[in-house]
């Protein structure tokens, strides 16, 4: 009778030992699963959108929630990632990119908020001016559809070409090129590398601060503060209005995301709010 007394109260033991370890066991995940939560993973170019963010990490974190930047080196792969899932958000594109890749792909995507214009400048390592082209000189210019449009129209502003009046300009839509300029499509991380090789360049601005190009000193021609390209914080549309994205939201337009622009670009990068 003792003998029994004693199995039963050792497989009591042993079943009360897996219940409590299965209870800490979900207890851990279920803190596992609160810690990711108050984690915003975003999606960013190296420069200037990772250092706005990098400024800003302190607002989120008195928040409760910690930023994790992922940086990407291309214009395609932020937007795949963020429609997937794998991004609450990204940070990286101005508004006619994000409508045209949202046209293209099928992609529900929208944004939340306007936090910084790039102007797009025309850069030279063997002119000083837009006047000095020759004929037949060779202009590199971004291959996606909306960088090209913007860079073939800041050409068509600057007197170089005339164009058609269309919202999405081509090459094929240059009406008048007396210089007979040959235009050269690369992709738009690349325009630095590529700038040795052809009379002139037009380049994004976030890519010419990564080849130590200033935009306000260094281009020969740049866009009006007019531009309609501000630079947006890009969600899906179910966590547009999630907690997440409005912390992210209200830090990148906050009082010390516009100072730190001011001051650590002087100008050639501009505040959208």
């Amino acid at each position: 009778m003792k003998l029994k007394k004693i199995l039963g109260l050792g497989l009591g033991l042993v079943i009360m030992t897996s219940v409590v370890g299965c209870s800490l066991g979900e207890n851990s995940s279920k803190k596992a699963d609160a810690s990711e939560d108050k984690t915003i993973v975003v999606g960013a170019s190296s420069t200037p959108h990772a250092e706005i963010l990098d400024a800003i990490k302190p607002l989120v974190e008195e928040k409760g929630y910690k930023l994790d930047v992922k940086i990407f080196d291309d214009y395609v792969l932020p937007n795949t990632a963020l429609s997937e899932g794998a991004l609450d958000a990204n940070y990286f594109q101005h508004i006619p990119y994000l409508e045209e890749t949202v046209s293209q792909k099928g992609y529900d995507l929208t944004y939340s908020v306007k936090v910084h214009l790039e102007p797009m400048g025309v850069y030279s390592n063997k002119l000083k001016s837009l006047g000095e082209l020759k004929d037949n000189s060779k202009i590199a210019i971004p291959n996606d559809p909306t960088n090209g449009s913007r860079a073939i129209q800041l050409l068509a502003d600057n007197g170089l070409i005339k164009v058609d009046n269309k919202e999405l300009l081509t090459v094929k839509d240059i009406s008048e090129n007396n210089k007979n300029i040959e235009f050269i499509e690369v992709e738009a991380a690349q325009l630095p590398s590529v700038l040795q090789d052809v009379d002139a360049a037009v380049i994004n601005t976030n890519y010419a601060l990564s080849a130590n190009l200033n935009p306000t000193e260094d281009a020969i021609a740049i866009e009006s503060s007019d531009s309609p390209y501000s630079n947006v914080l890009a969600c899906r549309e179910d966590n547009k209005e999630s907690e997440k994205i409005k912390v992210l939201s209200d830090a990148l337009t906050s009082d010390k995301a516009k100072n730190f622009i001011e001051e650590k670009y002087e100008g050639s990068i501009i505040p959208s709010f």
